[in-house]
């Protein structure tokens, strides 16, 4: 059993605050609560890389269910594009998780990080020159499988890999933002079942509850904002997270 009175919540709050501002951006622009969470809790809190990540994925189970529900709410999933990801994610999320030790990540990290700078450049540009035009997207599935391998042998990169794809065909921001979120969920949950088991009840504390308490939090809220923001906006905001955000991991993956 957990004893609640055992926990400092002074010092749980560094911790809520992160996960309450990582998925707020995660929440209203498909991308990043991972990439976020693990920038502030290496650098700026000096967690361990191992457990930041291990914590995440736990994390991640319960914010993205609470971020599938608000989205369902506010009518910003689109089912067609929710099953054509949802299949190829499981795969490439299972066969990621099983390949996880024996592909060298830090190989391959530089190079999606570098396409990810690329496109979020050019996601930039086409937000601020170019009024979006609404476009069906027609390479979906490969987009599943490959974000979904990413997210679990990498540890991240189904919202930035998925949704700013979807995001370059032309589809609709709100819809490819509550949808590649929603799929999340799923994904998340089929790679991190088996560690949550090993993992435990009691393990559920520190930076992780912290995390839970923020992300669960700020998951109705980026919904909301998602339904809100302007299209044209949206890309723009999408375009400068995952710009900086790649840019960082680029940095620190090369140095």
């Amino acid at each position: 059993m957990l004893d609640l009175s055992t926990f400092d919540f002074a010092a749980l709050l560094p911790f809520i605050l992160i996960g309450f501002a990582a998925q707020l951006v995660d929440g209203a622009l498909g991308m990043a609560f991972g990439v976020i969470c693990n920038t502030l809790l290496v650098a700026v809190m000096g967690v361990p890389p191992a457990t930041a990540s291990a914590r995440i994925h736990v994390v991640e189970v319960f914010t993205t269910a609470v971020s599938g529900i608000s989205h369902l709410f506010h009518r910003n999933i689109e089912w067609g594009l929710f099953f054509r990801l949802l299949i190829p994610g499981l795969i490439g999320g299972v066969s990621g998780a099983y390949l996880l030790t024996s592909i060298d990540g830090a190989i391959v990290k530089p190079i999606v990080l570098a396409y990810l700078v690329a496109v979020g450049v050019w996601l930039l540009i086409r937000g601020l020159l170019y009024p979006p035009k609404i476009r069906k997207p027609t390479v979906i599935a490969p987009l599943g499988l490959v974000g979904g391998f990413l997210d679990a042998a990498g540890g991240g990169g189904w919202g930035p890999v998925v949704t700013s794809n979807l995001l370059v065909q032309g589809a609709e921001p709100r819809k490819v933002i509550g949808t590649v979120n929603s799929v999340e969920f799923f994904l998340t949950l089929a790679v991190s079942a088996t560690f949550i088991w090993h993992l435990g009840l009691d393990d559920v504390a520190g930076a992780t509850l912290g995390l839970l308490i923020g992300g669960v939090c700020a998951a109705p809220i980026g919904a909301f904002m998602a339904k809100r923001i302007a299209p044209k906006l949206m890309l723009v905001l999408v375009g400068i997270v995952l710009t900086v955000t790649s840019c960082f991991g680029l940095y620190r993956a090369l140095m």
